[in-house]
């Protein structure tokens, strides 16, 4: 690339910077960003744990967004520097010029993926569930490959992912599991996960060794603050409790402190035994409760539930949204946005990033 090209493209970015500073609003994120700062340096900052973890997670968001800004403020900078070594002769500097330019458009891709992320709770959490459906033994043992995806994924992006409620296959896998996943724009991302995902391959349960066709439904839900007013009358709830279960834990399967709450209602059902204790698995599953309550009567407002369960449908043929293909080839294939790709174990190991940004484009 030449000296003209890359100070053309230099100019070119600098303008879609500029652009870009008014659309994410870089100046009050900058300001919100010292805030956070100033009480984060205050001596009795880990004394309230909560609203501590509070100001890293809003933190931690806010530098999603700065950093790559910050870094192609840098990068340009550096560039033009390096051109103007070129010109006066420098050897490699023109080398280097086109490297920087390289950070350049990469950190634009990064800033393209949180422009993308506008929604209200797209910032927070999210209470990720899988249900294994048609299928038996196998769909439950499709449940537990999603449910190591999904974990590989949070691993990537350094999320936590934390087990609130797991029911175990009858002779393997997962019948059906909730995780909270905890980091900055996990909601946001996780969104587009919801729906029936389909598996086809060589089954390990036959013994004849026949292709076979799987199932399992993924819902996703915002986990929302405590600020969020949410009105649950104690006379439409029906609570019991039970004995937890799963691998781990010296708790498990030792006392009833798993919870499982109804709300009469509209029939929603959550789950939680991740904690020891009774009063704190209620407590959880209440909060999950509340996260699910406030989607459902949004989706009133908006009169469109099929924005958000209509996606997903029946956990059988015909209702998903993308094709997990091991056999007799290996592809995945989302039904929504067409996107494909040929790494289909690269993909169960956690690599769904271009499904999610294909999702996100699309639904721009």
């Amino acid at each position: 690339m030449t000296n003209e090209e890359l100070k053309a493209k230099i100019a070119s970015f600098r303008e879609q910077l500029s652009e870009m500073e008014g659309y994410l609003d870089i100046v009050a994120k900058r300001v919100e960003q010292a805030k956070l700062e100033a009480v984060a340096a205050e001596p009795d900052f880990w004394n309230d744990q909560n609203k501590a973890q509070a100001n890293i997670a809003a933190s931690k968001a806010l530098k999603l967004v700065l950093g790559p800004f910050e870094a192609i403020g840098s990068s340009l900078d550096d560039a033009e520097v390096m051109l103007e070594l070129a010109e006066a002769g420098e050897d490699e500097a023109l080398a280097e010029a086109a490297s920087e330019i390289k950070k350049v458009e990469s950190g634009f891709r990064s800033l393209e993926m949180q422009s993308l992320l506008g929604g209200e709770f797209d910032a927070n959490g999210a209470y990720l569930t899988l249900h294994a459906g048609a299928g038996g033994t196998e769909s439950c043992d499709w449940a537990d490959m999603l449910y190591r995806m999904f974990n590989r994924y949070a691993e990537r992006k350094e999320f936590k992912a934390q087990i609130m409620d797991y029911q175990a296959g009858e002779e393997a896998g997962i019948k059906s599991v909730t995780l909270l996943i905890s980091g900055a724009y996990a909601y946001g991302l996780l969104k587009s996960e919801r729906g029936v995902h389909r598996l086809v391959r060589i089954s390990p349960f036959d013994s004849q060794s026949r292709r076979h066709t799987s199932f399992a439904a993924v819902d996703v839900t915002p986990e929302i603050d405590d600020d969020i007013q949410i009105d649950i009358v104690e006379s439409d709830l029906r609570i019991d409790t039970y004995r937890a279960q799963g691998a781990g834990g010296q708790h498990v399967n030792t006392t009833d402190s798993a919870v499982r709450i109804v709300h009469l209602p509209t029939g929603t059902v959550v789950q939680c035994q991740a904690e020891r204790s009774q009063h704190k698995n209620k407590a959880a599953a209440m909060k999950m409760l509340k996260a699910r309550l406030y989607e459902h009567e949004q989706d009133k407002k908006r009169k469109a539930v099929e924005q958000l369960y209509g996606d997903k449908g029946e956990i059988a043929w015909g209702s998903q949204i993308r094709s997990y293909v091991l056999q007799p080839y290996t592809q995945v294939k989302d039904h929504r946005t067409d996107e494909v790709v040929g790494n289909a174990a690269g993909v169960l190991d956690g690599n769904i990033d271009p499904f999610i940004e294909a999702y996100l484009k699309k639904n721009r």
